[in-house]
């Protein structure tokens, strides 16, 4: 029998974290060959991390079911919860940022799915992001790294991503998961490809927070030459993708909100099944 609605969209979203950790070759990343750009972290810190999340990711489904609509109670009780599920991942990772992105990501489209289950991709996207358009008086005003970059370089970050309705995954990542797919790719590289689709089409803050400009424009460029060459599934494409991999290394350039974007993207996937 299938769990109750709340424990299964929680499965779903800590699988989607946990096969993003482990989907490999990944440019920059921490996957099954190493820790990437991140000496810190740990495919099995990764894991670990994922796993924390998963009772903060049941009451938020438990949340959207309770409220029965978007409305600002549902947006600062998930907001509370957010916040104590990321005070769970940082005791479970010693204080290491592993996934505090995921968590604004999933719990917002956990919880418009959970609003109607039955409902497609880019209409549970889109009631995320009239939640993520809702402020939440309860959150904290704190410095963060995304902050600093949108305001040294104008770029939007996971907040206007989720406001937006998530166009990195809706317009870019699914729709390249599912060509892939249908071209005849392995899972995985079904997979590296949406993540390059997002990374391509990202600003991604995390990258320029660590690299700058130049190391965006490297994610990104980098990302279209291995889609243009047919994917990751090609031969061309793999040593294109190992190519980015080395020089994202060189510049110590993480594209951990495409990450965060893609796990997001393999939720919405799975949520299908609902």
């Amino acid at each position: 029998m299938r769990p109750a609605q709340p424990d299964h969209l929680a499965d779903l979203a800590v699988e989607a974290l946990i096969d993003e950790a482990d989907l490999s070759p990944k440019p920059g990343l921490v996957d099954r060959r190493g820790s990437g750009a991140h000496p810190d972290m740990t495919l099995a810190l990764m894991h670990a991390s994922a796993l924390s999340l998963w009772p903060c990711l049941r009451q938020m489904a438990e949340a959207a079911q309770a409220h029965g609509q978007v409305n600002q109670p549902l947006r600062a009780e998930l907001g509370r919860i957010g916040r104590e599920g990321e005070h769970a991942m940082l005791a479970t990772t010693g204080g290491i940022n592993t996934h505090r992105g995921a968590i604004w990501a999933l719990g917002l489209l956990l919880a418009a799915q959970a609003l109607d289950p039955k409902a497609d991709a880019g209409t549970v996207a889109a009631r995320a992001g009239r939640i993520a358009l809702i402020d939440d008086p309860a959150m904290p005003v704190q410095p963060s790294h995304g902050a600093e970059v949108r305001q040294r370089y104008g770029a939007s970050g996971a907040r206007e991503q989720a406001q937006q309705g998530f166009p990195a995954v809706i317009g870019h990542g699914l729709p390249q998961l599912r060509r892939s797919r249908a071209a005849g790719a392995s899972e995985s590289h079904a997979r590296l490809d949406a993540l390059l689709a997002i990374m391509a089409a990202l600003s991604d803050t995390c990258v320029l927070w660590r690299a700058g400009p130049e190391g965006l424009n490297t994610v990104q460029s980098g990302a279209r030459a291995v889609l243009a060459a047919g994917g990751s599934a090609t031969l061309d494409g793999r040593r294109l993708l190992r190519t980015l991999d080395a020089q994202l290394l060189n510049l110590n350039a993480s594209p951990g909100g495409a990450a965060d974007l893609l796990a997001a993207c393999l939720f919405l996937d799975k949520a299908r099944s609902l």
